[in-house]
């Protein structure tokens, strides 16, 4: 019994240990000024009045100014390509994302999706802030993108909400339609969110 304990089971300890010790980029150095919610229409806050979005309504929990940069319809692609007007050239401290749901619905391939997703999130470290991204999962349309989010964040550093619309798809009074919350679907995005970052306020 003790040799097998020592053949087998002691090295997967050690490994483990020597994992943790030296595993995951370092915490980032926050050195922005402002909060940036960063994505496509569930950023934007389609479904709900503006003032009912998610960022709105976490500015409300926080006190203070929240950014919106959502744009509906954006993909990994494109947002890339407007990161720097949209997030680095505003003083980014904090950065909330949410990305992913337009490339696994357009049919994009999941490596090309978080081939980008990876550049916007280690751009956006290099400039000193804070990255959280929320994960979309989508129930029987998932091919493979929610295991993706987790490697990107173990990659990275990056802090994640899993299925950021978990509690919420399926529940009409959360619901403006099978994919947009309403006002009080977005209010417990907010939640999920302010629970991340609130250590980091």
């Amino acid at each position: 019994m003790h040799t097998f304990l020592w053949r087998n089971i002691l090295p997967l300890l050690l490994a483990s240990l020597l994992l943790t010790a030296c595993g995951g980029p370092e915490p980032v150095t926050l050195r922005g000024d402002n909060i940036i919610c960063f994505g496509d229409s569930l950023t934007f806050g389609t479904g709900a009045p503006r003032d009912k979005s998610y960022p709105a309504q976490l500015a409300e929990m926080i006190g203070q100014p929240v950014i919106n940069s959502g744009i509906p319809g954006d993909t990994t692609d494109r947002a890339l390509r407007r990161l720097e007007r949209d997030v680095l050239s505003k003083s980014p401290r904090i950065v909330l994302i949410t990305l992913g749901g337009n490339d696994l619905k357009n049919g994009v391939d999941k490596k090309t999706a978080f081939k980008n997703l990876k550049a916007i999130v280690d751009t956006i470290q290099a400039r000193g802030a804070l990255v959280v991204i929320g994960a979309i999962k989508l129930l029987f349309w998932d091919r493979g993108y929610e295991e993706e989010y987790e490697k990107l964040a173990a990659e990275t550093g990056a802090l994640l909400v899993p299925d950021i619309l978990g509690g919420l798809m399926g529940h009409e009074d959360l619901m403006h339609d099978t994919i947009h919350p309403n006002g009080a679907g977005y209010k417990i995005m907010a939640q999920k969110f302010y629970t991340r970052i609130e250590p980091y306020l």
